[in-house]
């Protein structure tokens, strides 16, 4: 993956975008860590961060415009980081330019900044396991809210046409 990467132009000002998407717990992050791992000096931005709680999948392209923008001119981006234990956004967290940025999570592959973009890569498993997924991280008091959250990502990804967009599907 950081091979095709590398062979395409720069996106993100003079850097490279990947975008790690697809349905919450099909091993996003994992896949992300491993490609942070493998590309030092690279930066990795969890989706996680920028939701607005359980029901912030709508407006997360938006919420990205404060990092990405910037970015793409080559200038420091930031985001505003969402405390899920308080509810509320807490504090902006400053993003500087970097060779590869690598950005984690459900709605990352939006077509709002598909133009920034170097690779997509979607992530899926069979929603029964994800929900185990789910249910074993967040516990059994949390399964409203994800079966809830898994009807709104379908329909984000039917809206941003994201799996079909992928340059990979794991």
């Amino acid at each position: 993956m950081l091979d095709l990467v590398q062979s395409r132009s720069v996106t993100l000002g003079a850097g490279r975008l990947v975008c790690v998407d697809g349905p919450a717990g099909s091993g996003k992050t994992t896949l992300a860590g491993a490609l942070r791992d493998l590309s030092p000096g690279s930066g990795l931005v969890h989706l996680d961060e920028l939701l607005d709680g359980w029901s912030g999948l709508a407006g997360v392209d938006r919420r990205l415009d404060p990092l990405l923008l910037p970015l793409a001119r080559g200038e420091a981006g930031r985001y505003e980081r969402y405390d899920w234990i308080a509810g509320r956004f807490v504090e902006w967290v400053p993003v500087p330019p970097t060779p590869l940025l690598i950005l984690e999570g459900v709605g990352s592959g939006s077509l709002r900044h598909a133009a920034l973009c170097t690779a997509l890569i979607w992530v899926e498993v069979d929603d029964d396991l994800r929900l185990r997924r789910g249910m074993a991280r967040d516990g059994e008091a949390m399964r409203a809210h994800w079966e809830r959250w898994m009807r709104d990502e379908r329909a984000h990804f039917v809206d941003h046409d994201t799996r079909a967009r992928a340059d990979m599907v794991v």
